[in-house]
Formats: structure tokens, sequence, C-alpha cells
């Protein structure tokens, strides 16, 4: 089979052309979205029958979960196509999405122990769910602490995609722990793939939210990867015949 069409994706030059006329966008879908789903979310959905308006934290906290753990599938699936296909492009994609979902984790977890003090009476338990996604938040530190352990770019490259590989069996049971034990844990309140159990009021602004946080990601990873880009190829003649050097050394 002919890969070349793929490898041509994976040019830096085509990227960043691609990618600037992408994150405008992107910076304004991601800001209307979240900004019209909390306000809904927050101000104007109904109370939920068990849980009062303890329940809203939902806006914030279904997203983030949802978010992070997409972020690690990008990951694994970047791990793979360095390791296969040779395409630094999904080296820097790893490398620079891996700070923005560890701080998802982080803030699904913390948004997690908040709605949990008022439903569960406690600010943490050894919960299946619970417990798998400070795993997660491990695996990403994880990532994050060999990149910056190993000087060389090829051998960091390596290591960072095997475990990005093998860390992602992680992901289903994060997904199936509610299923597979005992847990606290409520089921999935929202997914892509099955009706809402909750009524349009409530399911509604946080399908916006949870849409507008992908957008935001997209914004963030682009940013990220175009700032990573211009670094690794400073010294090319794409870069310097648009000027973009300077602007690099700026930043």
């Amino acid at each position: 089979m002919n890969w070349t069409w793929f490898r041509k994706l994976g040019s830096p030059k085509l990227f960043y052309g691609i990618s600037s006329q992408l994150l405008p966008w992107l910076s304004a879908a991601a800001v209307l979205l979240i900004g019209i789903g909390l306000v809904w979310g927050l101000a104007f959905a109904p109370l939920d029958y068990q849980q009062g308006n303890s329940f809203r934290i939902i806006y914030i906290h279904v997203p983030t979960a949802m978010l992070a753990q997409s972020c690690y599938l990008m990951l694994a699936a970047c791990g793979i196509v360095s390791l296969v296909w040779k395409i630094k492009l999904a080296d820097v994609a790893l490398q620079c999405a891996a700070p923005i979902g560890a701080w998802m984790t982080a803030v699904a977890l913390v948004t997690g122990a908040i709605w949990g003090k008022p439903t569960w009476g406690s600010w943490w338990v050894w919960d299946a769910r619970l417990t798998s996604m400070l795993i997660l938040l491990f695996l990403f530190f994880g990532l994050i602490a060999l990149d910056n352990a190993i000087s060389n770019r090829d051998s960091s490259a390596k290591a960072c995609a095997v475990l990005a590989i093998v860390g992602v069996i992680n992901i289903p049971i994060i997904k199936y722990s509610v299923e597979w034990w005992n847990t606290l844990h409520q089921g999935a309140t929202f997914t892509f793939t099955k009706k809402p159990a909750m009524p349009l009021e409530m399911w509604a602004p946080l399908l916006l939210v949870v849409l507008g946080f992908y957008c935001f990601f997209s914004a963030m990873l682009l940013i990220r990867m175009r700032l990573e880009i211009l670094k690794r190829e400073a010294r090319t003649s794409w870069v310097n015949s648009a000027g973009l050097a300077s602007l690099r050394a700026r930043q």
C-alpha cells in the first residue's frame, strides 16, 4: 500500500499552514460552545431530583473526564504512528498533548472530589473509577517526566511512544470499571453512542460544553505544536523564508 499521502500529512510545513487557518475557528467555537453551555447548564438547567444543585458540577467534570481519556487514546495513536511510520509530527503531537491531558485529568479528579463530598459524604474513596483515573494522571506525568529525562530526541520519542501504547490498557478499565466491579461511581452520564438518561434541558448544555472542550483542546494542541515545530525546524528554509524563526526567538 502506498502511504505517500499519509507522510505528506505529516509535513511540518503543511501542518503549520493548515493549523493557522483552523485556529481562529476552533478558538471561536470553544468560547461560544463553552460559554453558552455553562451559562445554560449552571443557571437555567433544572435541578436534579436527587442531588439538587450539586449535580451542576457535571458541566465541568464530565467534559474534562471524557477529554482526558480521549487525549490518552490520541497519545497512543501518535505513539503507533511515530514507531511504525517514523513521522516526527506524531511525536510533536504526543509531546504537546501530554501536559494538556494531565491538566484535564487533574480537573476531572478535583471536580469529582467536590461532587463526591455532598453525594458520598467523602472527598475521596478508593473506588475503581477514581483509582483508574488517578492512574491515568500518573501515566500523563510519567510521559512528561520521561520526555524531559531523555535528552536525545529520537530516544525520547521512542520511549514515550512505547509508554503511551502500553498505558492505553487503562482506558477500557476506566470506561468499564463501573460495570466490572461494585463501585460508588455512577454509570456513564453522557455518551455519543447511547440515548442520554437525562432530560433534554440537562444534557443539551452538557453536549455543548463537551464539544466546546474538544474545540478548546484542539486549539491548545495546535498552538503548542506550532511553537514546538518552530523550535525544531528553526534552521529549515521554509521557517527562515517566512520569517518565523525570529518570531519563535521572541516567544
